[in-house]
């Protein structure tokens, strides 16, 4: 298992983790990025089976807020 971190605080709401990994991000309501499946607040995780596109997400955040354990 791995887990999907993001740091939503940091996040500037740009999109670029929902356009290139659509399957674990996308924008919410407040502008900010949001994995879906997690409980929204400040640190949100997700533990998956696959990361799958998740390291692109990791690749793109102009900011760094989205991180990987493995």
């Amino acid at each position: 298992m791995s887990k999907i971190i993001l740091e939503r605080e940091k996040c500037i709401g740009c999109g670029s983790c929902e356009a290139v990994c659509p399957l674990y991000f996308e924008l919410i309501a407040d502008g900010k990025s949001h994995i879906k499946g997690a409980n929204e607040k400040a640190v949100e995780e997700l533990e998956v089976e696959k990361i799958e596109c998740a390291t692109s997400a990791v690749e793109v955040c102009p900011v760094q807020c989205i991180h990987i354990e493995k």
